[in-house]
């Protein structure tokens, strides 16, 4: 009887673990990326670590359940890697908070405790639907005095279907967020039919001072659409965002676009919901998480920004947020990178240009 009250009271504790968790990263430690709605919660615990395994009825799948202690982060900067120099001037940071999928109460939640925690970039879109919760984020870390608007690099996206009114479509988003400008501004998909017209409505917006940068979004295996995009534009994009990750590198499209002075921002750094697994899983990364006592996740984070991208994992779980922001105090070694270089397949698990 006692045995069977010890397993009663266990599957009790990890049904509410779970269920904290559900709808926004699934599990209690570890870092994680924001998911679609669909999903119900993101990116699954990290591995290596004493775990128990339990059955998570909204997503259908096992959840390991690692520790319940509130991540604490190191304090230490000594690799820290400085922010970009675009190609109009500005400067952006390497590591930002992605809030795709969450709610508008979590977005607003997690930008706040990102910029608690030292971020400093902040990506949203239009048709994240959550963009008045990242201005009141946003707005909660500045009345604090945790950070001031012009320390913060804002991202948001026009989406396609609003390409025939870019510029509008800006606005309202701006209105949203509650903001007098954005830093970037990104087309969220392109080749599309209307995307220069697109393209050029957002650059008046840029003239009048709203917008600081524009940019391109999901372009893969696809010089010439950057290539007439670039062309087109009377004021230059600061960079593509693809999804990318070391399964799938964007490598090649990195330096094309390079000798422009873009660069890479990756959207879901660690695969994607449904994917990190097999990252998580992977006895040569797991390796290397050991050799430097970080979790996979933090690895594959550290990989994006020493290989010269852009990146923005995304989660609504505090201790996710702080540990995704704690990879300054270690760096990977050339054979390591060279390492994780080769796990390149070139194949992506959600692009659209396939």
């Amino acid at each position: 009887m006692h045995k069977k009250m010890i397993s009663l009271l266990l599957a009790i504790t990890l049904s509410s673990i779970l269920l904290a968790g559900c709808g926004s990263t699934g599990q209690p430690t570890g870092a994680a990326e924001s998911v679609p709605d669909t999903a119900g919660a993101g990116a699954e615990p990290e591995e290596g670590e004493a775990e128990n395994v339990v059955v998570d009825p909204a997503l259908e799948n096992e959840v390991k359940v690692t520790s319940e202690e509130p991540y604490v982060m190191s304090g230490d900067q000594t690799y820290f890697i400085e922010d970009k120099e675009l190609n109009n001037g500005y400067k952006m940071p390497v590591l930002g908070l992605g809030t795709y999928a969450l709610t508008v109460e979590e977005a607003e939640n997690s930008v706040y405790h990102a910029l608690k925690d030292g971020y400093r970039l902040i990506d949203t879109a239009r048709a994240y639907n959550n963009e008045e919760g990242v201005g009141r984020g946003i707005q909660r870390a500045i009345e604090e005095g945790l950070v001031t608007r012009e320390e913060i690099f804002i991202t948001t996206k026009v989406w396609d279907t609003d390409f025939g009114n870019a510029g509008s479509a800006f606005e309202d988003s701006l209105a949203r967020l509650g903001l007098d400008y954005v830093d970037l501004v990104l087309l969220h998909h392109v080749p599309r039919p209307n995307d220069e017209e697109a393209y050029h409505e957002l650059e008046e917006k840029v003239e009048e001072g709203k917008i600081r940068s524009l940019g391109l979004s999901n372009i893969y295996l696809d010089n010439d659409t950057f290539d007439r995009m670039y062309e087109a534009a009377e004021i230059k994009p600061v960079l593509v965002q693809n999804e990318n990750h070391p399964f799938f590198q964007n490598t090649e499209f990195q330096e094309y676009i390079g000798q422009y002075g873009l660069f890479i921002e990756s959207w879901y750094p660690l695969g994607g919901r449904g994917f990190t697994q097999n990252y998580f899983n992977d006895e040569t990364l797991l390796g290397i998480a050991q050799a430097h006592d970080k979790t996979v996740a933090q690895i594959l984070l550290r990989w994006h920004v020493q290989a010269g991208y852009i990146t923005i994992p995304g989660s609504s779980n505090p201790d996710h947020i702080a540990e995704n922001y704690d990879i300054f105090n270690f760096e990977l070694s050339e054979e390591e990178m060279q390492t994780i270089k080769e796990m390149d397949t070139g194949h992506g698990n959600f692009n659209l240009r396939q």
